[in-house]
């Protein structure tokens, strides 16, 4: 037999699980996490059929292009008017075009058939559903207020099990909002904290909401990008460096804190106007990674212009302590992340807590800004030493529970309490 044939037939009686492995580039995730962009789904792929329509702009896009672009970003490619909707002879994903949906939503709803998602205020009103064509014309009724109809399984965002999003380190019930005139404002607010971390610092967490609010709807109406915003937050760090090093500490604690702040502007800008990427995390986080040593030296340095010189056996001690805290500390979160299967900032909730406070950047600008209040810069220094070695005392002791944790339990990756009901 030719060998052109034989290898044809091969191929063709491949065997399941490598079909499967092939395919595997368009598995949904799990609910909750954030996943790139995927190539367009083929054969009975659904469409996209958007309901009405809006000319209400957030965060620099219509409605309609919001949720467009969210289905296009799991693979849902193909919109169609309901007229050609009628035509298709495949799944349809129907969606009225006034609604917000939080992305764990979109997931929800491209992977369930016969489904109906609700709105997650008191409303509950049908707000998206995806279905066949024969329930076509019931579901429309449906989004248009006329009642859930028999056969489709209706859902709330609180009952579809999507209140754990790992990427954001948190537990959150995601939203499903329809967004009028009157009511845009509050939409967009949702939708910006939906942004945040549930594990971060309390100055991020608690601080920075509501200017980075206004600024982020600012800029994404004028069509700035989440990496300008963290090229000119590169050029503060720069700029906070030098002058801490020259000694201009109230000027570089300006700089600093105007880094700190973009630094969270870039990333709710990049979640909100649906413009994240693979490099623009690698920008942001590449520089949250290694600048904070470079500050601690350079404050060190600056002292001198201060009248302060230590003996070079404190310099060297201080350093020591505050750079190799900061290097352990990293590689703790690291071991976790390996060994344990999670983040070790959201194992209980007594470390979710701690990681407001622990000695990391922004709480340690805190401390050195109370001691530039006072007049004493050196102790501010010697002040983020001591939480520093506090900090990584405690942060062993919560590692060593964690390991001993899943010994116990037979190996097994640990469970964060964000997951629990």
């Amino acid at each position: 037999m030719d060998k052109t044939v034989k290898a044809k037939k091969k191929k063709a009686a491949r065997p399941p699980a490598a079909a499967a492995a092939a395919g595997a580039e368009t598995a949904t995730p799990p609910l909750g996490e954030s996943p790139a962009p995927r190539r367009e789904l083929t054969g009975f792929s659904p469409v996209l059929c958007l309901l009405g329509d809006s000319a209400l702009r957030l965060f620099g896009r219509s409605l309609p292009e919001r949720l467009k672009l969210q289905f296009a970003r799991e693979g849902i490619t193909a919109v169609k008017t309901l007229d050609e909707a009628r035509d298709h002879n495949g799944p349809i994903i129907l969606v009225r075009a006034d609604c917000v949906l939080d992305p764990p939503l979109i997931q929800a709803v491209v992977k369930r058939p016969q489904f109906v998602l609700l709105a997650s205020d008191d409303s509950a009103a049908p707000l998206a559903a995806h279905i066949r064509k024969d329930s076509l014309d019931r579901a429309v009724a449906a989004l248009q207020g006329k009642g859930v109809p028999a056969g489709l399984l209706a859902r709330r965002p609180g009952e579809l099990d999507a209140q754990f999003w790992k990427a954001l380190r948190k537990r959150e019930v995601p939203y499903a909002l329809t967004a009028t005139a009157d009511t845009l404002k509050a939409v967009a607010w949702r939708v910006f904290m939906g942004t945040y971390k549930g594990a971060t610092d309390l100055v991020t967490k608690h601080v920075w909401p509501r200017p980075a609010f206004h600024v982020t709807s600012w800029l994404a109406e004028r069509g700035v990008t989440p990496n300008m915003v963290t090229t000119v937050g590169a050029i503060a760090t720069v700029l906070a460096f030098v002058l801490f090093w020259r000694g201009d500490y109230a000027l570089g604690l300006i700089a600093a804190w105007a880094m700190t702040f973009l630094d969270t502007v870039d990333g709710k800008l990049a979640r909100t106007t649906l413009t994240s990427s693979k490099w623009g995390d690698v920008f942001d986080h590449g520089i949250d990674l290694i600048h904070p040593p470079f500050w601690y030296v350079a404050w060190a340095l600056g002292l001198a212009a201060w009248g302060v010189v230590w003996p070079a056996a404190t310099f060297w001690w201080v350093i020591a302590i505050i750079l190799g805290g900061y290097v352990l500390q990293r590689l703790m979160e690291g071991i976790a992340i390996k060994w344990l299967g999670l983040e070790i900032h959201i194992w209980r909730p007594i470390d979710t807590l701690f990681r407001q406070v622990t000695a990391r950047r922004n709480p340690n600008l805190i401390l050195l800004s109370l001691s530039v209040l006072a007049r004493r810069p050196d102790w501010g220094l010697l002040a983020v030493a001591a939480w520093t070695l506090i900090c990584l005392v405690l942060h062993g002791l919560q590692l060593a529970q964690a390991l001993r944790a899943k010994a116990k339990q037979g190996g097994g990756p640990l469970v964060s309490w964000m997951t629990r009901p």
